[in-house]
């Protein structure tokens, strides 16, 4: 399996599928200074690019746990990547994709 997989924690929520940034992920990329992220209605494949960050131990693509379209976009990423770094992964959330 992909080693990426550690990246991300994933739940339903209102029937779609939360994508996060989990602690063991942070630990690896470091301080998360920019992150390109999908826009609402963009596909995303599992196993293609999702984000792109730039962190303090890496710049990396991330591939995608799952498959299908994004609905939400977390809105305190907009300017400000600081939510990545959180400590509660419930803050540390990306997106939100709508898989059916």
């Amino acid at each position: 399996m992909n080693e990426q997989a550690t990246y991300f924690w994933t739940k339903e929520i209102n029937g779609k599928t939360r994508v996060g940034l989990t602690k063991a992920g942070q630990d690896e990329l470091g301080s998360i200074k920019f992150a390109h992220l999908p826009k609402v209605g963009d596909a995303v494949k599992a196993g293609a690019t999702l984000i792109s960050v730039e962190a303090e131990k890496a710049v990396s693509d991330i591939d995608s746990p799952v498959s299908g379209t994004v609905a939400a976009v977390n809105p305190q990423l907009d300017n400000d990547f600081e939510a990545l770094n959180s400590a509660s992964e419930d803050d540390a959330w990306l997106v939100d994709i709508q898989t059916a």
